[in-house]
């Protein structure tokens, strides 16, 4: 790597270091309540490091790795709060569609992680997951259920 590496992916935007530590420990937290604090902050210290020391490539790495925990959520036996998900999700897919501002490569190489993630926030939005949170949606209202 040279000395001058490259930057222009720190401008796209804030979201997915304000919201995804959060998020992310939330997916990766037991399915009993909310995430320890020790794992959000340990979330957080994570996302600070790549911002500050790491590249652009290591970065899509990370966010990989959250799309991988958002297809989990929307796929595998949901028993917990799909809104997680459904954040992170929607931080990586804007991410990933902003890319295509960029020079690079790095618009094509989120293709399939911008189809996955499409069809997985389809999946929890409308509840289709093989879990008991029916339907669910992101700001967290949900559609009154019929007791009949």
């Amino acid at each position: 790597m040279s000395d001058r590496r490259s930057l222009v992916w720190l401008g796209l935007t804030p979201e997915p270091e304000q919201e995804l530590p959060a998020a992310v420990a939330a997916l990766r937290a037991p399915l009993d309540d909310r995430p320890p604090p020790a794992l959000v902050a340990a979330e957080r210290h994570r996302v600070e490091r790549l911002v500050l020391r790491g590249t652009q490539r290591g970065w899509l790495r990370y966010l990989r790795e959250v799309t991988e925990l958002v297809v989990a959520a929307a796929t595998g036996p949901a028993a917990g709060d799909p809104r997680p998900a459904l954040l992170a999700g929607e931080v990586v897919l804007d991410h990933h569609r902003m890319l295509i501002g960029l020079p690079g490569a790095g618009y094509a190489r989120t293709a399939a992680q911008r189809r996955d993630l499409e069809h997985a926030l389809d999946r929890l939005r409308s509840g289709s997951g093989t879990g008991p949170f029916g339907s669910s949606h992101p700001a967290g209202h949900s559609e009154p259920r019929s007791t009949a």
